[in-house]
């Protein structure tokens, strides 16, 4: 077990590293985008903004063959739409165009082109690769991750004992320590978060079920289980669409008064059009698809969504896990907190390999190639992520809004970034390395509300008088982050044997003689 603890952390490490770097992020994703945005900074959430954004539909998409209309709330106060181009342009292969809406005038906002929060939340899953192989990596990743997690557990059988003692400067030992600690803070965060991780992509890894029963017939099973609409096929004779409010109303009289999150209306010009409303999760565990489907010219009632079966109600509670869309504010703080034990977790056992095998270096006289590159691999990886995603928000800030496919340079200055961050580990020693990049990391943040000042007006002289704590929030959120790379920093840079022994004598510790200590 001890064995196949170390090993299926090992090989998987970095990766995972990414991962809950960057899914700890995505729980934040709506204001991450909002801050990359500054430019909707006043927009505020409007009660009719539905009709608003059709009407721009009507206007700009009259022949697309299907709209999508996430509806304002609070984290995201605007209207995002999203239709398909009929002549197989806009986004991705599929045809998919994307606009931002004030709410309560249903004009575009011209805001500046970014991936948002969008890009950590798909990163966490796909890793940027193509979606299928992502999604197989990752799904291959957290499979080890659950068996790392086990073990552990197994593997150390005092570990919740072990939980209450840390052993500072006892080198392996302070490692296994601090590793064990933050292991077992957030264990039930750590299975939980890698099992739901699997089960939000059940249907990709584990197909043979639905197959077997349902053979090629999706759509059957994605209205038997999941309790999505299936898709209505155009008469091909104009249509009108009807007023959205009363349905929105009488959705929310289904749902006990929750609020509609989302509409999508397949066929919008012809008169065999669907509306289909789904219901937002706030206070919901389950996330599940909880929808009204309307005919779109007459607004009739066709169907109503109801209680999923139990084992449907089971993954979608365990999808709702997994997102925490349905959590407070301060709830959604302890889960970001458990991701970073979770992150402190991945580092902490990666530094713990090489650090293992110190003796064997030393009795070696060198170091041999799998140990530099593991090191090499820590370095980059551990220090040069954070460096990457604050290069990402500085491209945010300092590429010219106008510039063609600005959502593409900030990723490839985030990957241009991290892939610099191997360079110093190659060419320095490790102590050096870990240093100089920590440090770099928190100075880069630390600066980043100076440059949200010099480029924005919503920066902390602002945000904080009118109590916008979106903006706010995450300009102090920057400077905690530089605020913990600067202390690891710190302490990294420190040499073995700088401090002073844990034990030493009350005259040592008072700087008195012997004689004045006695008297």
């Amino acid at each position: 077990m001890a064995w196949l603890h170390t090993w299926s952390g090992l090989v998987v490490g970095w990766i995972l590293f990414a991962v809950f770097v960057t899914g700890t992020l995505s729980y934040f994703r709506p204001e991450i985008s909002q801050w990359m945005r500054p430019e909707l900074r006043d927009v505020k959430a409007d009660a009719h903004a539905a009709s608003k954004a059709i009407a721009m539909l009507q206007e700009r998409a009259p022949n697309s063959p299907r709209w999508f209309i996430t509806l304002p709330e609070a984290r995201e106060p605007v209207v995002r739409v999203t239709f398909r181009d009929p002549n197989g342009g806009g986004e991705g292969r599929r045809g998919f165009k994307v606009a931002v809406l004030d709410p309560s005038t249903g004009e575009e906002v011209k805001a500046r082109e970014t991936r948002g929060g969008d890009f950590f939340y798909r990163f966490h899953f796909e890793l940027s690769m193509k979606p299928i192989w992502g999604r197989w990596v990752v799904g291959f990743c957290a499979m080890f991750m659950l068996v790392a997690i086990i073990s552990g557990v197994i593997t150390h059988k005092k570990i919740f004992k072990d939980f209450f003692t840390f052993r500072p400067k006892k080198g392996q030992r302070s490692w296994l320590d601090a590793h064990n600690a933050v292991g077992v803070l957030a264990l039930p965060y750590h299975a939980m978060i890698t099992y739901t991780g699997l089960v939000t992509l059940m249907f990709m890894y584990m197909p043979w079920g639905i197959e077997a029963n349902y053979s090629d017939n999706r759509e059957a099973f994605s209205k038997e289980a999941l309790g999505i609409a299936a898709e209505v096929k155009p008469a091909n004779q104009p249509g009108t669409l009807t007023d959205i409010e009363p349905l929105i109303e009488e959705a929310r009289r289904q749902w006990n008064g929750a609020h509609a999150a989302f509409i999508t209306i397949n066929n919008p010009s012809d008169i065999n059009s669907r509306i289909t409303i789904r219901r937002d999760t706030e206070g919901q565990l389950a996330n599940s698809n909880r929808n009204v489907v309307f005919a779109g010219t007459t607004g009739e009632l066709l169907s109503v969504a109801g209680e999923p079966a139990p084992a449907s109600q089971t993954r979608a509670v365990m999808f709702g896990l997994h997102m925490a869309t349905f959590s407070s504010t301060t709830l959604r703080w302890l889960f970001t907190l458990s991701g970073l034990g979770g992150i402190l977790m991945v580092a902490s056992g990666l530094v713990l390999w090489s650090v293992k095998r110190a003796p064997e270096r030393a009795k070696l006289g060198y170091t041999p190639f799998g140990h530099r590159l593991v090191e090499v691999l820590n370095i980059g990886v551990i220090t040069g992520l954070p460096i990457a995603v604050a290069a990402f928000f500085y491209a945010n800030r300092l590429l010219p809004v106008t510039l063609a496919e600005r959502p593409g340079w900030e990723v490839r200055i985030f990957f241009a970034a991290w892939l610099l961050s191997f360079v110093l580990p190659m060419i320095r020693p490790a102590r050096v390395a870990w240093t100089t990049q920590f440090v770099a990391g928190a100075a880069l943040f630390a600066a980043l509300p100076a440059i949200n000042a010099l480029t924005t007006q919503a920066h902390l002289g602002i945000t904080l008088a009118q109590g916008n704590w979106v903006y706010a929030g995450f300009d102090l959120t920057m400077l905690a982050i530089a605020t913990l790379l600067g202390l690891t920093g710190w302490y990294a840079s420190r040499p073995p044997g700088s401090r002073k022994p844990a034990k030493h004598k009350a005259s040592e510790r008072l700087n008195l003689p012997a004689e004045a200590e006695r008297a």
